[in-house]
């Protein structure tokens, strides 16, 4: 039994805004992820690859590494029972060590489905130094109230 605090849909309106996620990005942060990733792709390991072959500044996060940051803060957001529906983002740049990302996100909607499953829609934003490098559209299943679990539903209760 999960006795953490959940967020349910009665919590959410459309408009509000997520608490902002600050971090600051290393060289470890970029490699570790690809290598969670099983992405072996110089550019995201190799200095001197990512600089003077791909003319970049520096290593930077991959794909899978930033859509585990997305997760990662609406999850936070929405407590144990939060389950991911849908998630779909566009980079726009590039995230470097030495960068501070900050994420940010505004709830775009609040519904419910034909079978009962509470969804919010928010606009996930990752950003360094107030440049957007990616948004992330989301769609998070969430209580509808205290005795509802998103992780709970399967077949046709469960239409992300």
């Amino acid at each position: 039994m999960i006795s953490a605090p959940a967020l349910t849909l009665g919590d959410v309106r459309e408009g509000d805004e997520l608490p902002a996620l600050s971090y600051d990005v290393t060289a470890t942060t970029v490699v570790l992820g690809a290598l969670a990733s099983r992405d072996w792709r110089p550019m995201h390991h190799d200095h001197d690859f990512a600089v003077n072959r791909n003319g970049t500044r520096d290593i930077f996060l991959n794909t899978p590494n930033q859509a585990a940051w997305f997760e990662r803060y609406v999850t936070d957001w929405t407590g144990p029972t939060g389950r991911l529906g849908r998630m779909k983002f566009r980079m726009k740049g590039s995230v470097f060590p030495g960068d501070t990302m900050v994420l940010s996100g505004v709830v775009e909607g609040a519904d419910t489905d034909a079978a009962g499953c509470g969804w919010v829609s928010l606009l996930v934003t990752l950003s360094v130094d107030g440049e957007t490098k990616t948004d992330c559209s989301v769609r998070v299943a969430v209580p509808t109230g205290p005795s509802d679990n998103p992780w709970a539903r399967r077949g046709d209760q469960w239409q992300p």
